[in-house]
């Protein structure tokens, strides 16, 4: 893997991730706090992560992927990392119903797929049909 360039790809993606997830709970927090009504977080969802998302796109193009696959200035990867951090949500949201909501597991057990299944799956995309 490191004479590959996947490994650094790799914690290069993870640092990002973890920016991302930085700059969706300070876009989540805040809104959740002071401007979403009581019992509506799940409002305050897909500004957070529109704004993680467009932070992370150019992060991952400029930085994580760097010198691997081709850029194209037409739309089409930002359209494909949109699609696949939306799978993303969609898995960790699937985790969580599975879970806790139907399986009556602890709340933070979806945290493990979470940080270990999903950022795996997210990668494998990205560097192949996004970036590849």
């Amino acid at each position: 893997m490191r004479q590959s360039g996947v490994l650094g790809q790799l914690i290069r993606f993870g640092i990002v991730g973890g920016i991302s997830t930085l700059v969706y709970a300070l876009v989540y927090l805040p809104l959740v706090t002071w401007v979403m009504p009581e019992g509506w977080a799940v409002g305050a969802v897909p500004f957070a992560f529109a704004v993680a998302v467009a932070v992370g796109f150019p992060l991952h193009s400029m930085w994580s992927f760097k010198g691997h696959g081709t850029r194209k200035r037409d739309g089409s990867q930002q359209m494909k990392f949109i699609v696949v951090q939306g799978s993303g949500l969609v898995m960790n949201m699937g985790f969580t119903w599975l879970l806790v909501d139907l399986g009556g597991l602890a709340d933070w057990a979806p945290l493990v797929p979470a940080v270990t299944v999903i950022p795996l799956v997210t990668f494998l995309i990205n560097r192949h049909w996004v970036f590849g």
